[in-house]
């Protein structure tokens, strides 16, 4: 979304201003001004980056994976590795996480709005603040970390250069709004002055309506949003779309531009440290240029400083699609006329079992014979067969999920075969195998298709069903659909390909 965080605070105080103000001479509720504004500011934070999580908890869940796997490298190896093992048993719960998260941050903002419970809710407005200030304070400081050093090594600590941070978006307004984790450090540090001072004078905190229809309103909205949030990841894609893959989009255009955009940013100045006093110096490129040799036998270069871009950069710009050669077939998406189908899998569901099996050897005998070619004698090599050995070869059997089978039999196949016929071709992209493993799901699926990869990201942020259904047309991503919601072959030839 083209909207900056102060922008949205902004918004959010003018809207906690005047619900304060309606509380004070209206209702004549507060004991407080300034207490029940600071209630409702954050309240309404909380309520808003709680529900943007919510229409994609998937989302959530792929950012937290993003934390955890950060995490266990930096504790793995460290005095503390006995943490590390946590983290990839976290990330097998990431999506109930996730949406215990969301839930948690929604009705705590209820609670703020209500003033339920003040001493409580300042508890814990408390420590879900300090948790993220942790969290993204961990993240904005690995910018200071170079690549293949140890966050704990500080000794090895370098200058902020923003390409090191881990984790570049800390997912706190979802796909919404992306935040670098300096941004939201220092949100979260702004958080804290409200936090402490609602431990301090929780006393002061509003309250508005009795006690038993507060905890009417929160546990009903606590059953309406675990609802919604399954919603929009188990039976449905997210219903409100801030991805850049949203349907009747021109991505051919959208990466055009983006990509031109990125072309067209200059360089302004070179930070530059000084090799021997570690002195940091900035140069007008235009210098940096004119003094090329002697600049950079007496400086190193920490960061170049360019002009914004006047398209911001999505994951439209990386759209791209090959075979398992790594050739590029990203055309026929982006520049085909025909409608063409895409069965996007950003995880292939399956084991692999530690297998052995009999293996047949031919043995043969190299022997040298006489000839005659012309009336000279001449040395010729020939192999004789002669015998048979066997032997036990260790392998990796692939076994697919059932589950994960089912649906491509039952639903996506019949889409397939079905396009088939009116000439629309189909390409199955799947990240994560090999070409071995995708003639195995072709085999075991029956779906007669092109099998193509792209990177998981990529398609984790295309589509959030896996597999799912989209439909191509000249470049245009013109609708796609969850496997619980696709609909029959004739419908989707009716409406969008008339």
């Amino acid at each position: 979304m083209n909207i900056s965080i102060i922008s949205l605070l902004t918004y959010i105080a003018i809207i906690g201003l005047g619900l304060t103000l309606l509380q004070k001479y209206m209702w004549k509720i507060p004991k407080s001004i300034f207490m029940s504004f600071l209630q409702n500011f954050t309240g309404i934070l909380f309520l808003f980056s709680g529900w943007v999580k919510a229409v994609d908890p998937l989302g959530t869940a792929f950012k937290l994976d993003d934390y955890f796997a950060e995490f266990y490298v930096t504790f793995e190896g460290t005095a503390m590795s006995f943490i590390a093992p946590l983290f990839p048993l976290l990330s097998e719960y990431s999506i109930a996480f996730s949406v215990f998260m969301i839930i948690f941050e929604i009705i705590l903002g209820l609670m703020l709005l209500m003033g339920d419970r003040p001493k409580l809710t300042a508890w814990l407005f408390f420590a879900l603040v300090a948790f993220f200030t942790a969290l993204t304070g961990f993240t904005f400081l690995t910018g200071y970390v170079p690549s293949g050093v140890n966050f704990f090594d500080f000794g090895s600590w370098g200058e902020y250069q923003k390409s090191n941070m881990r984790v570049t978006d800390c997912g706190c307004f979802g796909d919404f709004i992306k935040l670098e984790p300096r941004t939201s450090f220092f949100k979260d540090i702004f958080l804290l002055f409200p936090a402490f001072y609602f431990l301090w004078m929780s006393k002061d905190m509003h309250t508005i309506w009795t006690n038993g229809r507060r905890n009417w309103i929160l546990i009903l909205s606590t059953i309406g949003l675990l609802l919604y949030c399954v919603y929009n990841f188990y039976w449905n894609e997210p219903h409100v779309d801030f991805r850049p893959f949203t349907n009747a989009t021109d991505i051919a255009a959208k990466k055009k531009n983006e990509i031109d955009a990125s072309h067209a940013v200059k360089i302004l100045f070179m930070k530059m440290k000084n090799k021997k006093t570690g002195e940091i110096k900035s140069f007008s490129y235009d210098e940096y240029l004119k003094n090329l040799s002697a600049i950079t036998e007496e400086y190193e270069t920490i960061e170049q400083i360019k002009t914004e871009p006047l398209i911001k950069e999505t994951k439209a710009s990386q759209f791209e699609v090959t075979n398992f050669d790594g050739d590029d077939k990203t055309g026929p998406f982006l520049e085909g006329e025909s409608a063409r189908l895409m069965i996007p899998i950003y995880k292939a569901k399956y084991a692999s079992i530690p297998s052995t099996r009999t293996v047949r050897d031919s043995i043969f005998a190299n022997d040298t014979i006489s000839v005659k070619i012309k009336g000279r004698d001449t040395i010729s090599v020939t192999k004789t067969f002669v015998e048979v050995k066997q032997r036990q070869e260790e392998y990796y059997e692939v076994v697919w999920d059932e589950d994960f089978l089912s649906t491509l039999k039952t639903v996506i196949k019949p889409i397939v075969d079905a396009a088939a016929k009116d000439k629309v071709e189909t390409s199955v992209v799947i990240s994560g195998i090999d070409n071995d493993k995708a003639q195995s799901l072709a085999l075991a699926t029956g779906i007669n298709a092109e099998y193509l990869t792209a990177d998981e990201k990529l398609l984790k942020t295309i589509m959030r069903s896996n597999p799912g259904v989209i439909l191509w047309k000249k470049g245009v991503l013109l609708h796609k659909w969850h496997y619980k919601k696709v609909p029959a072959w004739a419908d989707i030839k009716a409406e969008y390909l008339k």
